[in-house]
């Protein structure tokens, strides 16, 4: 299963999750790394390996990942707290295992090549399967509960926002009067559909992209759990601590970007000619805007090329 996870931009995560960790040492910190998208464990094992003095905290909703993650990370059973979690748990998580700041953290952000690659995950639109799309298998909701129970107006929102798709009206439309006869259970069928109704584009994608990541991020509240996440794992880094983010789809590198832009910002009027120490930026950039895969990484692994990579390291204590 390892040699099917090629993690993205792997020796470029470790070096700036190295910024952090060197802050750690410098200051006095014991150095603690928080990957809250553990996966198959790609990026922990490389940050581990790196670093003998790191300790990781690594976790994930998808218990499938985990066990696997568990079994690769076992030479370093010591320094490793493997957690069934949704990354807006991080505090949680935090205070339960007695930790008080961390040195850096990573979000791989979107769906893994495990969920992916598993059939009957129902996360590819290229393969009949049963249209589940729970990255935690634990929880109830799943994408044919959205499409057998949601109105109308809320499938149309979903598939506007979360999709980007300008044909959201007429596919909800379908989607509600085809499910009073027929319901909607496989992918297959939800694919088939929207190949039938959508326009012909010349752009490589299929037409039931935009419609599967929709449902997908409905269904495991991906980015309300990013809007939490992101700004409490901040909060957790020490001075000189870093985050570093990967996002593959625009809606979640938005987030990202907005984040990281108000802590990079001052919030002073643009006319104050002394800017008090409580509105000045307690973020700096460690990347200026994002950085994307060279084209070699994005011809050897395919996930590489729609990544966009931020980071930042904190510079002072956010004021409350």
């Amino acid at each position: 299963m390892n040699d099917q996870h090629v993690p993205v931009l792997l020796e470029r995560v470790v070096e700036l999750i190295g910024v952090g960790v060197q802050a750690a040492r410098d200051n006095g910190h014991p150095p603690i790394v928080v990957d809250g998208t553990l996966g198959m464990g790609g990026h922990s094992e490389a940050v581990l390996t790196a670093f003998p003095d790191v300790h990781l905290i690594g976790v994930d909703r998808d218990t499938q990942a985990i066990d696997i993650a568990t079994k690769r990370l076992a030479p370093f059973v010591d320094r490793t707290d493997i957690v069934h979690a949704v990354d807006d748990e991080i505090p949680e998580i935090l205070d339960d295992l007695g930790v008080d700041r961390i040195s850096a953290v990573l979000l791989d952000l979107g769906v893994s090549s495990l969920q992916l690659d598993e059939d009957e995950r129902g996360f590819s639109y290229s393969r009949p399967a049963p249209l589940d799309m729970r990255m935690d298998r634990t929880q109830s909701l799943t994408a044919a509960e959205v499409l057998a129970t949601y109105p109308e107006a809320e499938l149309r929102r979903i598939l506007r926002e979360y999709g980007e798709e300008k044909m959201a009206g007429r596919i909800a439309n379908i989607i509600v009067t085809d499910r009073e006869t027929t319901p909607w259970e496989t992918s297959q069928q939800l694919a088939a559909m929207l190949s039938r109704v959508l326009p012909q584009t010349k752009k490589k994608s299929h037409p039931a992209k935009r419609t599967f990541q929709a449902l997908r991020i409905e269904v495991n509240d991906e980015l309300g759990v990013l809007r939490t996440a992101l700004p409490e794992a901040l909060r957790a880094l020490h001075l000189g601590g870093v985050a570093v983010i990967e996002s593959y789809q625009s809606l979640e590198d938005t987030i990202v970007k907005k984040i990281f832009r108000a802590g990079t910002s001052t919030s002073a009027p643009p006319d104050m000619p002394v800017v008090p120490e409580e509105l000045q930026p307690w973020l700096s950039e460690i990347i200026r805007g994002a950085e994307l895969a060279d084209s070699d990484e994005a011809d050897r692994n395919p996930r590489a090329k729609s990544v966009r990579l931020r980071a930042v390291q904190k510079i002072r204590e956010a004021q409350s």
